[in-house]
């Protein structure tokens, strides 16, 4: 979802939780379940460490990328003085992933791996290496960042936009508030095959899924696009926005001059930005 810096910068936008620590846990189960979604289930005792607090909760994930060789977790929440402290060889790569749905049952979680194709000029992303590469038993760390999402008062219902990369936040959000506020949900995915033809949501909720279709189209602009041109419903609401930099931040700037929403009322959070390589 973000490289190691741009995960750095995001945790300040975030409501963390009051006490933390990093969990030590293993995948339990990875399958691909469209052409750029791989879910991932990882869990173990530690997950009983993890409060369930946002609806778009998320959290650093440190892993070790298949075939290059082992890696050294951190084993506490003052992780990056572990990190300069450690070799380049043995350190984990580092992600920020929504946790996509609890399951206390088994103590574990999901979360959802974007994953495109892998071009000459663009090796495939850390993140989707290993995702595409994951086996039960295999060690994880995952240190909880908490949320950002939170109604302001007032509103009459939400508007969610968002890219691939937001879809697990945004279809967390909706299967966690289906008894509050309606949404009108744009979000934009790579190919009609990544729609999901079903999904809870709140009463009244519209969903309009967006595939692009295109390899060579920048994620986020056709999002952007549809909105601007879209009416939206009366009333006060509220936005959830995330995704590459120019969706959310271009969105923010169409719904504050142009439909004179207040800045208070929108969230927004730029994932990632489209030219830059994640190390």
């Amino acid at each position: 979802m973000t490289s190691l810096e741009e995960a750095i910068g995001m945790a300040g936008k975030y409501r963390r939780p009051s006490r933390r620590r990093m969990l030590a846990l293993t995948v339990q189960r990875s399958e691909r379940i469209s052409p750029h979604f791989v879910s991932v289930t990882v869990g173990g005792d530690d997950v009983r460490h993890l409060e369930q607090s946002g609806y778009d909760q998320v959290g650093r994930l440190f892993f070790g990328v298949p075939g290059h060789g082992p890696v050294v977790l951190p084993t506490s929440e003052r992780w990056m003085l572990q990190f300069a402290l450690q070799s380049a060889a043995s350190r984990p790569r580092v992600r920020m992933y929504s946790v996509r749905r609890f399951r206390p049952e088994i103590s574990a979680f999901d979360i959802e791996v974007v994953v495109h194709e892998e071009v000459a000029d663009r090796p495939a992303a850390p993140g989707a290496s290993w995702a595409l590469g994951a086996r039960p038993g295999d060690a994880v760390g995952f240190l909880d960042e908490g949320y950002t999402y939170g109604p302001t008062p007032g509103a009459t219902w939400q508007l969610l936009v968002g890219d691939e990369s937001a879809a697990p936040a945004i279809l967390a959000i909706l299967e966690q508030s289906t008894g509050e506020l309606p949404a009108e949900v744009f979000l934009e995915v790579p190919t009609d095959e990544d729609i999901r033809p079903e999904v809870a949501a709140p009463a009244g909720t519209t969903i309009h899924w967006l595939p692009r279709n295109d390899p060579s189209a920048t994620p986020g602009t056709l999002a952007l696009a549809t909105v601007r041109n879209a009416e939206l419903r009366p009333g006060p609401f509220y936005t959830w926005t995330a995704g590459e930099s120019a969706l959310s931040t271009g969105l923010r700037r169409h719904l504050v001059n142009e439909r004179n929403v207040r800045r208070s009322d929108i969230a927004f959070l730029g994932y990632w930005k489209q030219g830059r390589a994640s190390p």
